[in-house]
Formats: structure tokens, sequence, C-alpha cells
């Protein structure tokens, strides 16, 4: 790991940035709390001792919890209390989730414990900051979140593995005792006390790692859709004319402005594009998939600008239940609800859908010979004998199908549950999973249209592409070989998919964007 990447967070009583999540959860940088932060920490821990040793009941230091708030719980049955509902609460179910989820969700329930409201004591904040750092992963299951309360058994797996108790993630994938995995790292487990059980757990961190980690793809994504477009408008010898300025200025979306600048550069200089301009062009405009495409786009970075306030918000947010408040008071709250981060997921994984599926068009258009201006049927070798990328579309038209699926909000299937006390839920983390499943989807059917439109251009021989898409081009044939029979053609896929994640395709295309 390089030292750009191990650069050290602080986590202070200020918000994170989507960058800090992104380095913690994703490329491993470790977390440090700051002195104000701990000295915080410390002195609301204060309050919570004063109020446990007080002869009045207070909800979460000396009562039970949820429907079983009305209980008073003596003090020599507060370490069980916390022991217990931390057991209790890790009843997640299904495959664990990604790695950078659980650090995500750690990272975030430490944030807002550094704010000082949760009452937590120094010496737990610190043994969580540790276990982040010695990249302990706990093993956080797919099912068992509804998104109110906070992410109550996520979050509940990671307070039991800072407990010593439950299973963490080995580096092959395998699992292996928290208590194990401790022991190593040279970290004491904890010893919950009073009000610690609730302050772990109660929290929207979840949901909000995965949003501001799949915006970050996202926006990301739509650079690549915004090339891949531009391709497939040189390949089906489309106009760039649609994509001026002047036009674009007309309906003055912000996203729209972005997406159609980037592609007139993209296709700037293109022989390929000259080759057919003037009176003489054989079309008058070209089909809405090609020349809608900055609108598109654009409306999905719009989207994706709102969804990065939504998280900002939330990252600036201390969710607890109850929270300390600085005066001391210890009060219950409704701030658990995810509906917010609910309703973000919900939203981006709409334009998600969208982009694929007008992604997916330009697609067919390129493989289909009454529609591709003197292309080959399906872009293949010997039409008939070879199928060329006809079934990579299918495999695209299926992925597009479940997308759309995809995009069928989760926020408003509230499920009610602990008695009915938690009568309305968010399925914030349900939310939030799709999106992630959709994030994966996009990255395929951009995959096939960028592997499509690359061997279209190279079809349109003599003319060459452009310097922009041209770069694209040749950066997927260091991958993919170009035209000929038919080859396998999943690895193909595999292979441009690749080379999107990891941000080749982007970095490519940018150098050219205005």
């Amino acid at each position: 790991m390089t030292e750009t990447t191990r650069n050290v967070r602080e986590i202070a009583p200020r918000p994170l940035t989507p960058d800090d999540v992104v380095a913690v959860a994703r490329r491993g940088a470790p977390v440090t709390l700051s002195a104000a932060a701990e000295h915080g920490i410390a002195e609301t821990r204060k309050h919570i001792e004063g109020l446990a040793a007080a002869t009045e009941p207070t909800y979460g230091v000396s009562t039970g919890f949820g429907a079983l708030a009305v209980r008073h719980i003596p003090a020599d049955r507060r370490t069980a209390l916390q022991r217990s509902f931390v057991r209790s609460h890790a009843a997640g179910a299904g495959p664990a989730v990604e790695p950078e989820v659980v650090r995500a969700l750690m990272l975030l329930r430490l944030q807002t414990i550094a704010t000082g409201h949760t009452g937590v004591r120094p010496e737990t904040a610190q043994a969580y900051a540790a276990m982040l750092n010695a990249g302990i992963v706990p093993v956080v299951h797919e099912y068992g979140s509804l998104g109110c309360s906070g992410d109550l058994a996520p979050l509940a797996a990671a307070a039991l593995a800072l407990t010593g108790e439950g299973e963490v993630l080995t580096e092959d994938g395998g699992r292996r005792p928290a208590a194990e995995a401790l022991a190593e790292a040279g970290i004491e487990p904890v010893v919950l006390a009073e009000k610690e059980g609730l302050a772990l757990t109660n929290g929207t961190d979840g949901m909000l790692g995965m949003l501001v980690l799949t915006a970050h793809d996202v926006a990301a994504l739509l650079d690549v859709a915004d090339v891949s477009a531009a391709m497939s408008v040189e390949a089906l010898l489309g106009t760039d004319r649609v994509f001026d300025a002047d036009l674009q200025a007309l309906r003055p979306h912000p996203g729209q402005a972005h997406s159609s600048a980037r592609m007139l550069a993209f296709l700037a200089d293109s022989p390929i594009v000259a080759s057919h301009r003037g009176p003489d062009c054989h079309q008058v405009q070209d089909a809405y998939s090609l020349r809608c495409s900055p609108q598109v786009h654009g409306a999905a970075r719009d989207t994706v600008g709102y969804v990065d306030t939504v998280a900002d918000r939330e990252l600036a947010s201390a969710i607890d239940n109850p929270v300390v408040l600085g005066d001391g008071r210890v009060e219950s709250n409704g701030n658990f609800h995810g509906a917010p981060v609910a309703y973000a997921a919900d939203f981006l994984a709409i334009p998600v859908a969208d982009v694929a599926s007008i992604a997916e068009r330009r697609t067919d258009r390129m493989l289909d010979v009454a529609r591709s201006h003197g292309l080959p049927a399906f872009l293949a070798d010997d039409p008939g004998v070879d199928s060329g990328h006809m079934i990579g579309h299918y495999t695209q038209a299926g992925v597009v199908s479940e997308l759309k699926r995809f995009a069928a909000p989760a926020s408003v299937d509230s499920i009610p549950s602990s008695a009915m006390q938690e009568d309305h839920v968010s399925m914030g983390w349900a939310a939030a999973r799709k999106l992630r499943k959709a994030v994966d989807g996009l990255t395929t059917v951009l995959a096939v249209e960028l592997l499509t439109a690359a061997r279209a251009l190279d079809l349109r021989a003599p003319l060459t592409p452009g310097p922009a898409t041209g770069a694209v081009r040749d950066l997927i044939r260091t991958r993919v070989d170009g035209p000929g029979p038919d080859r396998h053609l999943a690895p193909q896929i595999a292979a441009v998919e690749d080379l999107i994640r990891t941000g080749a395709v982007r970095d490519t295309c940018n150098e050219f964007a205005r």
C-alpha cells in the first residue's frame, strides 16, 4: 500500500468528507482521534456516569431498549444488559457484505462517537479506531437492517467483534474468531458499559457509507458513459452539431452542459465525423439515443449532485438515540430514521438504470444492419458463420432489465417491527444494497457499449476516429483484439469492465475533456 493511500484521516468533531470515506473504506487509510474528539468524548461520558448513578431511570443508560424501555435495570445487571443487547442485535443473515462497506460503517460510527454526543467511554472509542486501523473486518450479513433505529444488525456485528465475540473476515475471504484477530492486533476486548451498546449500533452508518461509495462510483461511470456515447455517435456516423454550447445553453441544466461539452471534446478532430459533415449529410436528425445522450447523462449528473448534498448533511450529523446534548441532557429523538438516505439511494438508482438503458439502445443500433449505416450485421466478421456481438447485446439487455427492477423504490416498503414501537421504517439499507448492485450492472452495460463501439470504429477503416475516442479504442485494444472471427466474448467483456473499474477508461478520456 502506497503512502498516498495510507494518509491518516483525523476523526474530529467536524464532518468527514466523501473522500475521507472512500480513502478509509476502500484504500485502507488509517484514522486517528483528534485531541478535541477525545476531550469531548471524555466530558460527555461524565454526564452518562452521573445519570447511571442516579436513582431516577434514564432511557439507554439504566433501562431496557425499544419496546422494553419501561424496565429499570439495576446497576449490577447493566454490563449484562449491554452484552445481551449487542449479542441479540447481531442477528444478521445471508452472505457477508463487502469489506469496504463494513469499513465505511465503522468509520462513520466512530465519527459520530467523536462528536461527543453518544456517551461512549474514551477507551471504547480508541479500541474501535484500533480495530479499524488493524484491518479487522467483522462479518456483517446482507440482511438484518430495516434502516430505522439505525442499521442495527450490521452495526451490532461490528460491536460484537469489538467485545471479542463473533467472526471477522480474513484477507482471503475466509472467517476466523474475532477474539483471535483482536489478540493478534494487541487489542483488548471491550467490556461495554452503560449506554455503549446503543451508541455503537444506533445510526445510519451502513446505508450512508454505501451511498457515499456508490455516488463516487456513479460520478466516475458518467464520465465513462460520455465517452462511450461519443464513440457510438462516431461509429454510427452521427452528428456532433447537436452538442454545441449555444444549443445546450437554451436549457441551462448544469449536468447537461457538462456532458455535452465533454462529448463535443471527445468528437473533436474526428475524420469519421468530418466525412459526413455538410449539406450532403445522409441524415436530418440522429436517433434520440444519440442526440439526447447529454440530456440523460446530464440529468444523472444533477441527481448525483443532489445525492452528494444529502450525504454531506448526513456526514455532518450526530446520530444516536438517546443523544447527549451539550448541556448534559440525554434526550430520545428520531434522527436515526434513514428516510433521507433511503430516498437518495432510491433516487440515484433511477438514472443509473436510465443511463444503462440509453447505452443499450446505442449498442443495438450498431448491431442492426438496417440502422448502422453500412456496418456488417452484428459487427460479425462473416455474418451467418459468425455472430459477432449479438449475444453480448443480449447480456447487456438482460442487465438493463435487472436495473429497471432495482430502480423500484425500497423506501416505500415500510414494515412494522418491535411490537409496533418501530412502526415505520426506512428500508435505507435495502435501498443502498440494490444501488450497489445497480452500479455493478451499469459497469457491465458500459463495457459492452465500449467493446462494441471500439469494434465498429475499427470497421469504419480507412476512416479513423478522433484523438479522444481513438485513445479509448487503443486502450481497449491493449486487452482485447480487434475485429476478426468470433472469439470467446465473456473474457472480453470482463476485460473492459476491469478497465472501467480501475479508472483507466476515465483517465484516458479525461485527458481530452474540456
